[in-house]
C-alpha cells in the first residue's frame, strides 16, 4: 500500500483562514488521558461534544463520563478494535441497561488524515432519531449497524458530578486508551449544536471540512474548550469556565502541531510487513520498534514527487550495533510485503545509507563507500530533493560524504522515507521527526516557512513535509 494524502469530504489538507496552532498527542502505551470530576450535575438532556482527531491505531476512547461499564452510568464516544475494529460507538448504560447504542458502518481506519466529530444529543426531541445525531466531516451519519434510542427526555450519565476522561474509558473495567492526536476539543452543556457551528465548507475547497474558531460559542456550566496550546497544562480549558482537567502521563511533549489545518507526515501502520510480524508503532505514530526476524521497519505516510524536503531520524535504540538502514524509496509497499528493506529490492528507485559501516546503496545495488557509520543516539537528517533527483544523509548535524549528493534515479513516483534492519535477527528503534517530534529536542529549528521543529537547521529551500508545505515553494 502506498499512503497518499487523502482526497474528498475529509479533514483539511490545506490552511484555512482559521489556523489551529496545536493538539494532543495521546500514547496508548502510557495510560495517556484527561481527566475532571463536575463539582455538581447540570444539563443531562441536551449536549454536544466536537473534536478533530487523528488516529494511530483503530481502538480508544474520545470522551466518557461515569463509573462502570456494565452496570453505568457510563456514556462513552469510542472507536471499537477487533472484529467492529474502526466503528464509531455512541454508547450510555444506565442501571445495566444500554440506553442508547449506535454502532457507524462506516469504519474509521485512516491514520493519515484528520477528521471531525460532532454529537449532538437532545432526549427532548419527540422522534427517536432526532435525540442522537452524529456527523463527521460535517456529515450525518444514517448508516449504524446497531441503532439503539433513549425514551424520550431520558437524563442521561454525561454532565453529572462523576468522572469524565478524554483519551480514556471512565472508570470499571479501565482501559480504552486512545491512540493519536486531538484538537479543538469542546463539550457544549444545554445545547444541541449543527457541526457548522464546528467547521466547514468553504468556495476555495467545497469538498473540504475545515475548522472554525468556536471561541464565541456558549458552552454552559459543564461544558469547556480545549485547545491544548498550554504545553505545561494540556487540560487547560480555555471555555471562560475553567472546567480544567488533569494530565495523566501527559507531559509537554505530548503538544504537537500536527493539526487539520497543517498536517504533518508520520510513519504508516497501514503498509504492514507481509508476514504478519510487523514493528509495533506508538507516540502518534513517531516512533517504530522492530523486532527479530524483520528488515522492514516502517515508512512515511505521506509521500512527494517534487520539491525539496528535509526529515530527521533519531535511532534511539538497537540490538546490535550499527545495524539500522535509513533510506528514501518509491516502492515502500512491495519492502513491507516482502519484508526486505531497501538494499534487498531492485523493484524501484531508493537510496539507503547502513549505519554499520556507512556505506550507502543504490536501487538495491551493492554496498558503496558514502559516509560515516552510525548507532544509537544519532540523528540522521534527510535531505531529499525530487527536483534535482538527489538527496543528502546528515549525521548529527553533519552532512556525509562532505555534501556531496547521491544521485537518485528519476522517476515519476513518489518517494517516502523507509526504515529496516540490516539483520534478519537484530532490531531497532527509530523515532521520526518530520517536524513534529515525540521526543525532546534541546533547539527547534523550522523549515523557510516557519514550520516543523528540527535538532538541526534543514538546508536553505529545504521543507517539513506537511499540508501547509505541499504546493509551496518546496513542491
Amino acid at each position: 500500500m502506498l499512503p497518499t494524502i487523502p482526497s474528498g469530504n475529509v479533514a483539511s489538507a490545506l490552511p484555512t483562514g482559521y489556523n489551529v496552532d496545536n493538539s494532543c498527542r495521546f500514547n496508548n502505551d502510557s495510560s495517556d488521558n484527561l481527566s475532571r470530576t463536575p463539582s455538581s450535575s447540570s444539563n443531562r438532556r441536551t449536549f454536544t461534544f466536537s473534536t478533530w482527531f487523528k488516529l494511530s491505531g483503530t481502538d480508544g476512547a474520545l470522551i466518557s463520563a461515569g463509573t462502570d461499564i456494565s452496570n453505568g452510568p457510563l456514556f462513552i464516544i469510542d472507536i471499537l478494535s477487533g472484529g467492529n475494529e474502526g466503528m464509531l460507538r455512541v454508547e450510555d448504560s444506565i442501571s445495566g441497561d444500554n440506553v442508547i447504542g449506535l454502532r457507524t458502518t462506516r469504519l474509521l481506519r485512516d491514520v493519515s488524515a484528520w477528521m471531525h466529530l460532532c454529537v449532538a444529543i437532545d432526549t427532548t426531541q419527540g422522534t427517536a432519531s432526532d435525540r442522537v445525531k452524529v456527523y463527521i466531516n460535517g456529515t450525518q451519519e444514517t448508516s449504524f449497524g446497531t441503532e439503539t434510542y433513549c425514551n424520550q427526555n431520558l437524563e442521561l450519565s454525561m454532565n453529572q458530578n462523576h468522572i469524565t476522561r478524554i483519551g480514556t474509558r471512565a472508570t470499571s473495567p479501565s482501559g480504552k486508551y486512545f491512540d493519536g492526536y486531538m484538537c479543538e476539543t469542546v463539550l457544549v452543556d444545554g445545547s444541541a449544536l449543527a457541526p457548522t457551528e464546528f467547521g466547514e465548507f468553504d468556495s476555495d475547497s467545497p469538498t473540504i471540512w475545515k475548522p472554525k474558531d468556536v471561541s464565541g460559542l456558549t458552552f454552559g456550566t459543564n461544558g469547556f474548550y480545549l485547545d491544548f496550546k498550554d504545553s505545561s497544562a494540556l487540560g487547560n480549558d480555555v471555555s471562560g469556565n475553567n472546567n480544567d482537567f488533569t494530565a495523566n502521563n501527559l507531559t509537554a511533549v505530548d503538544q504537537a502541531t500536527d493539526t487539520p489545518t497543517n498536517n504533518f507526515a508520520t510513519l504508516n501502520p497501514l503498509n504492514a510487513v507481509g508476514t504478519g510480524n510487523n514493528p509495533t508503532y506508538s507516540e502518534g505514530n513517531c516512533k517504530a520498534v522492530s523486532s527479530t526476524d524483520e528488515y522492514f521497519g516502517g515508512s512515511g505516510s505521506i509521500g512527494v514527487a517534487s520539491g525539496k524536503w528535509y526529515f530527521e531520524v533519531k535511532l534511539t535504540a538497537e540490538s546490535s550495533s550499527g545495524q539500522g538502514v535509513i533510506a528514501v524509496s518509491t516502492n515502500v509497499g512491495e519492502e513491507a510485503r516482502q519484508n526486505r528493506h531497501i538494499g534487498q529490492l531492485t523493484t524501484g528507485p531508493s537510496v539507503g545509507y547502513y549505519g554499520s559501516n556507512g556505506n550507502k546503496v543504490v536501487d538495491g545495488g551493492s554496498d558503496a563507500s558514502y559516509g560515516d557509520s552510525y548507532a544509537a543516539g544519532d540523528i540522521v537528517g534527510i535531505a531529499l530533493n525530487c527536483d534535482d533527483n538527489e538527496v543528502v544523509f546528515y549525521k548529527n548535524g553533519t552532512a556525509q560524504a562532505s555534501g556531496t549528493a547521491i544521485s537518485m534515479t528519476s522517476s515519476s513516483e513518489f518517494w517516502f522515507l523507509s526504515l529496516g534492519d540490516a539483520g534478519s535477527t537484530t532490531y531497532a528503534t527509530y523515532e521520526v521527526n518530520f517536524g513534529n517530534p515525540s521526543y525532546t529536542i534541546s533547539s527547534g529549528n523550522a523549515d523557510a516557512n516557519g514550520y516543523g521543529a528540527f535538532e538541526y537547521a534543514p538546508p536553505s529551500g529545504y521543507l517539513a513535509i506537511n499540508s501547509a508545505n505541499l504546493g509551496s515553494d518546496g513542491g
